[in-house]
């Protein structure tokens, strides 16, 4: 079976899961169709970039098509012109079976050509395209209008599944299942002790302060913790600032944004890993993070919130401890909690157990390519007309 992996940028390193089926989905049999092309293609793959460049005669027409599929389709990303002619003539050069849209906004854009071209399409929702992109009616209502020329819908956690509902956006055909690790490479090492490690963007949905207050109140009476952080963002300073406001600038290590094999390196040697996840004021949240998966598959002890999926992953007080979004004095005592858990190793085990049993994207892989072609034995249409809602 030959995939198109529909994606907004090929290729970019943080997204390991895309990158994932683009490599390996159905044996690698597959081809990208991107908005927008960085210049990198360590995979050999075909690929189709759909913000190319507009040819003379579609500049003209653009406000016409883009009118027209406002009005048709709920939204103006819709190729058009010579652009649409380009793509279709890339999916049957390349004999595309089924479209995999990584994110429901690139769904938007393919799934009215998909159903032209009778070739299936799928979405896969991550986080922010379930949350902060339906905070406007008009996305809703596309999403609503997209969501009967899907073939089916997976999504990397329960809540977005359920965020998506609370607008009347939903498809029955709809299914579970996390991004998932590497869990033979993410794997336990001797850990060093009472060693933190945060990882991700420093925006205001990681809460990178809140993470350091937290850590300096928990460690106040604890000279030996470390804290290191890797990523970068605009509030990368202002975290740099207040750990010298605070007097905990030694405990603390900025590592700048850095490659996967490094955090993978860092996280087996990691004892505590933190992420105050909180919802943004745009509404953008996560979907079930990555790096939280990584970390248990490393056997780290877990310190997080009850936002979006992370509760799906984090059995508290067996694998983790997690907190409401906010709750600095909260997340500092599960900080402490943490550092005094009698048996480090046995939870450090327990977390490894779980994302053998959860996150293990090779099991994963193959769960999503059943799906994929379970639905297709289903007779067109049928599909929509099923009530069942799986979880893998």
């Amino acid at each position: 079976m030959r995939v198109a992996i529909a994606t907004g940028e090929y290729h970019l390193g943080g997204e390991t899961f895309i990158n994932r089926h683009i490599e390996h989905l159905f044996g690698g049999n597959t081809v990208v169709v991107c908005g927008r092309f960085r210049g990198d293609n360590p995979y050999g793959k075909p690929y189709f970039v759909r913000r190319d460049g507009l040819s003379g005669r579609d500049i003209v027409l653009a406000p016409w098509w883009l009118l027209r599929n406002r009005v048709q389709h709920g939204t103006s990303r819709l190729p058009f012109g010579e652009a649409k002619d380009a793509l279709v003539k890339f999916l049957r050069d390349e004999r595309v079976d089924v479209i995999l849209a990584e994110f429901g906004t690139q769904a938007l854009a393919l799934a009215p050509l998909a159903n032209a071209l009778d070739i299936p399409i799928f979405t896969y929702f991550r986080g922010t395209d379930a949350s902060k992109a339906i905070r406007t009616e008009r996305m809703r209502a596309a999403y609503r209008k997209m969501m009967p020329r899907l073939a089916g819908v997976f999504s990397v956690s329960r809540f977005l599944l359920e965020n998506l509902d609370k607008h009347g956006i939903s498809h029955p055909n709809s299914t579970v299942i996390p991004s998932g690790v590497d869990i033979r490479r993410f794997a336990p090492q001797a850990k060093v002790p009472l060693s933190f490690l945060a990882v991700g963007r420093f925006v205001e949905k990681k809460a990178p302060m809140t993470t350091l207050r937290a850590f300096a109140k928990a460690t106040r009476d604890v000279p030996e913790a470390r804290l290191d952080f890797i990523g970068d963002g605009p509030l990368m300073e202002p975290t740099r600032t207040l750990a010298e406001e605070l007097g905990v600038a030694k405990k603390l290590r900025f590592h700048g944004a850095q490659p996967h094999h490094t955090v993978r390196d860092r996280l087996m040697s990691t004892q505590f890993f933190l992420q105050h996840s909180v919802t943004a004021r745009d509404g953008n949240t996560e979907g079930l993070p990555t790096a939280i998966q990584e970390a248990m598959a490393c056997g780290c002890i877990t310190v997080s919130t009850r936002h979006a999926g992370i509760p799906e992953a984090i059995d508290e007080g067996e694998t983790g401890f997690l907190v409401d979004e906010h709750d600095e004095a909260g997340f500092a005592e599960a900080i402490a909690t943490a550092i005094a858990v009698p048996n480090p190793m046995e939870m450090s085990m327990r977390a490894r157990k779980v994302a053998e049993e959860r996150f293990d994207n090779h099991i994963l892989l193959k769960i999503l390519e059943r799906h994929i072609q379970g639905t297709l034995t289903i007779p067109p249409g049928s599909y929509y007309i099923s009530k069942t809602r799986k979880t893998a």
